[in-house]
């Protein structure tokens, strides 16, 4: 198989999976290490594929799937309450597609999350107990910026009501307006 044709599998395999596929799996479908599989990514994405990395694995964003509404949310709370702010977020229909912080230093940071179902969530929280990492949101005092989506503005409204009443909800500083914007 050419690299070409590996890379054109390895699309294949994310267009058909319809939700993230890891590395490992990727590899051992194309006959190669992860690490063939990394540098395949780069090389895709820079012929222009939408390709996200989460912490479920790969992911490709398609322009002719229906979009849905987004929202930008700025949150704060403790490392303790991430699970019960995107259990809240899911169990009302959302997705926390992102994280972001803006840090005054080194600026706006994002990572892609894509959780959907309290199984996301735990499966997050599992990374981050094993001390794989820490939540981006400790970077800046437990301030951060979720993009969620979900069927309906509505629904969107509901998730930040919700997240309000429980404290979470964070008022936008003035030096963050572009951050929002953008």
């Amino acid at each position: 198989m050419t690299g070409k044709e590996r890379r054109d599998a390895i699309v294949k395999a994310l267009h058909d999976a319809g939700a993230p596929v890891s590395g490992r799996a990727l590899a051992q479908a194309v006959g190669v290490s992860r690490q063939v599989v990394v540098q395949d990514m780069a090389l895709l994405r820079a012929d222009g594929h939408d390709i996200v990395a989460t912490s479920r694995g790969y992911a490709l964003r398609e322009s002719d799937r229906p979009s849905v509404p987004t929202r930008l949310i700025k949150v704060r709370h403790t490392v303790e309450e991430v699970g019960d702010e995107l259990n809240t977020i899911v169990d009302l229909g959302g997705a926390a597609l992102n994280v972001m912080v803006n840090h005054r230093v080194y600026g706006a940071i994002t990572a892609d999350l894509d959780v959907r179902s309290r199984r996301d969530v735990e499966r997050y929280l599992e990374g981050i107990r094993s001390g794989k990492s820490f939540p981006l949101m400790t970077v800046t005092s437990g301030y951060h910026f979720h993009r969620i989506a979900a069927e309906s503005e509505e629904i969107l409204d509901e998730i930040e009501e919700a997240l309000a009443a429980k404290g979470y909800l964070a008022e936008v500083l003035p030096y963050e307006r572009d951050v929002v914007q953008a």
